[in-house]
């Protein structure tokens, strides 16, 4: 039987009318959540009731009982993790995707998704200066971004050693070597083994967690006939937002045979930037980049963005057929062949939305404020007694230290129980501190402000 919109209006305005209310909030509410998962899973679970409930009082006592466990990542007042806001043209588009309900995975199935798609995707080798040319592919996150592109990796290399890893798999295999900088984001080994390559070779890291070149050219050369190998390069380390050095760490790896893939999960915008530029120069050389664009584009989950030159090493390791898939032959390939997922949303479609919005200038206007409210941070930071800014911020990201261990783990607990900002804390260098990354599209100098007086207040208290 078929249904009428109208059976979708009464839920779907009760959604508008809670999610003006949440974002109508956002400048006042305190960025933490008051409730926790275990006071949520109370009152929204037991027993799953015998009989339904109206479609529009779910949503009413979704947004009401939810409301109190929801952290407020969209404020420009979060600086925990690398988490961006949502743009306004990214998140009503990813509104539009659930309602048009296509599942984008074939060209001749979903032409207008994918034909989105594909076009975000020129957009985005353009503006970061990629090889033209290139596949681009949506998947989740980072995480996946990096899986896949690994994948691309490990078949293009034991192709080249004489190995189809598809059908031998890699038992037997020549072994891969793969060679990552001591202060790689751990999502990398995650990759790596579901990959089935086990633990990469760690190459010495500088202060500011920069892959040391001559470390790895050390490594290279030390057994230059021990097998097929990938080197892993970082835009934009999680600590300190440091670039590693692309002109002499790709040359290197290249001279060796070497794929190399970047991690730029929030650093790769920089090229976006003729400001930041310098920080990638010499990116464009490597093999394969992942990126995501919940992070410095402002687009909401999920918004990872793989991208790799080697187009049949990508298909070949990522794409399968079946006879009831009706795929298109031409050039551009199908969204399946460039993501492991064949059933998926269209999460390109926001990206493409966010990137028409801003336009290339909004874009990079969008990318150099970020740096330029971190770099601001950090200036003001540094003049207040008890701070130690401990990194070179060249970016988005901050490393905060307060004395000893002790101290930072007390200023950070009383900022997250604070709630007026969020920071998070973790170890760095061998020291706790309290990490800050300016992601958010809209933190400007208010926000800023906000976030000094939170630690002027966080000092003051547990002097």
């Amino acid at each position: 039987m078929w249904v009428d919109s109208s059976d979708y209006e009464r839920a779907l305005e009760r959604a508008w009318e809670h999610t003006r209310e949440w974002l109508r909030a956002l400048p006042g509410r305190p960025v933490r959540p008051s409730n926790t998962a275990d006071d949520v899973t109370a009152v929204f679970g037991g027993p799953l009731p015998a009989s339904g409930l109206d479609p529009a009082a779910v949503i009413d006592f979704l947004a009401e009982h939810a409301e109190p466990g929801l952290m407020a990542m969209q404020s420009g007042r979060f600086f925990g993790w690398v988490i961006g806001g949502t743009v306004p043209a990214g998140m009503a588009a990813d509104w539009m995707v659930s309602a048009w309900d296509q599942n984008t995975g074939l060209r001749f199935a979903t032409p207008a998704t994918a034909g989105i798609e594909e076009a975000a995707g020129q957009w985005l080798l353009e503006l970061l200066g990629l090889p033209e040319g290139s596949d681009v592919g949506f998947a989740t996150g980072a995480s996946m971004a990096n899986f896949t592109a690994l994948a691309a990796a490990r078949w293009r290399q034991l192709s080249n050693a004489g190995w189809d890893v598809n059908i031998g798999g890699l038992q037997g295999a020549p072994k891969l070597r793969v060679l990552v900088g001591a202060e790689r984001h751990e999502s990398l080994d995650m990759a790596l083994r579901f990959l089935g390559l086990g633990t990469p070779e760690v190459v010495r890291a500088d202060h500011q967690g920069r892959i040391d070149p001559a470390d790895l050219r050390n490594a290279l050369e030390a057994d230059p006939g021990r097998g097929p190998t990938i080197v892993c390069l970082q835009a934009g380390n999680l600590h300190s937002g440091a670039f590693d050095s692309f002109p002499e760490t790709i040359s290197a790896a290249k001279n060796h045979g070497a794929w190399v893939h970047v991690d730029g999960a929030f650093g790769l915008w920089a090229a976006a930037v003729p400001g930041l530029r310098q920080l990638v120069e010499g990116v464009e050389s490597a093999d394969s980049w992942g990126t995501d664009a919940h992070k410095t584009l402002n687009v909401p989950y999920d918004a990872g963005i793989v991208v790799v030159r080697d187009v049949e090493a990508l298909r070949s390791a990522i794409g399968m057929h079946a006879e009831y898939l009706m795929q298109d032959d031409h050039g551009p390939g199908d969204p399946m062949e460039k993501v492991p997922e064949l059933s998926r949303r269209a999460r390109g479609v926001p990206v493409w939305a966010a990137l028409r919005s801003l336009g290339g200038d909004g874009v990079r206007q969008l990318v150099a404020g970020r740096a330029e409210c971190a770099a601001e941070l950090a200036r003001r930071l540094a003049e207040v007694p008890g701070v130690e800014v401990l990194n070179d911020v060249v970016f988005t990201q901050l490393s905060l230290a307060f004395g000893s261990d002790e101290r930072t783990r007390a200023v950070t607990d009383y900022i997250m129980a604070d709630g007026r900002v969020w920071m998070s804390g973790s170890r760095w260098q061998g020291r706790d501190i309290l990490r800050v990354s300016v992601t958010n599209w809209s933190t400007d100098s208010s926000d800023l402000d906000i976030a000094v007086q939170a630690i002027r207040d966080a000092l003051e208290a547990t002097a």
